[in-house]
């Protein structure tokens, strides 16, 4: 059994990592936090159970970072920021923690995903049935679909706005069919046009 090795040195690289010296001799750099949480400092002896510790603390941070990046891309919402940090083979343990700290600092928060998703598909002319089945598709639980789908602008008047800009009535009928309206709605709507 090898002898411990002792943490001689801790000098911060950037605001976010920091070099490890080991013996005098640099060893790894680090991310800040995980070298806080696993307990390094100056003059510690790492021992099996520091290194476990300081491996359990590295996966975290890992899938921390990969979750805020893929944030970063495009809100997501719970279950399709793990399936996608799963299929990038984070651990589940990390995944986890990664995602609750997330919901924590409100980086993640899918009621706030399910109300501007919503409103954005409606701005882009889509009914409630379609915004209903985009959202179940991203996963979204179905009381906070209900909610979302009901903040928005009652359908028969955002299919009236859309019916402003066209002209041709079959057109119009076909598109808010194709755009997830109600059967009512789209009815409601020939109705007027025919007038």
């Amino acid at each position: 059994m090898r002898p411990a090795l002792e943490i001689t040195g801790l000098r911060e690289i950037s605001t976010s990592d920091v070099l490890v010296e080991l013996d005098g001799m640099p060893w790894r750099k680090l991310p800040l936090l995980a070298a806080v949480r696993a307990g390094l400092v100056v003059g510690k002896r790492l021992e099996r159970e520091d290194l476990r510790l300081l491996r359990r603390e590295l996966r975290c941070a890992e899938a921390l970072t990969e979750a805020t990046r893929m944030l970063a891309r495009r809100p997501l919402p719970r279950a399709l920021l793990e399936d996608r940090l799963e299929r990038k083979g984070v651990a589940p343990a990390a995944l986890e923690e990664a995602v609750e700290a997330l919901e924590r600092a409100q980086y993640l928060n899918d009621r706030t995903y399910a109300l501007g998703r919503a409103q954005s598909l409606a701005e882009r002319g889509y009914g409630d049935a379609a915004v209903r089945h985009i959202l179940e598709q991203e996963r979204v639980v179905p009381e906070l679909i209900e909610e979302a789908v009901a903040s928005l602008e009652p359908e028969l008047e955002r299919a009236r706005g859309l019916a402003l800009a066209e002209t041709n009535r079959k057109r119009l009928l076909a598109r808010l069919a194709r755009r997830g309206f109600e059967y009512d709605t789209v009815e409601q709507i020939a109705e007027e046009k025919r007038e």
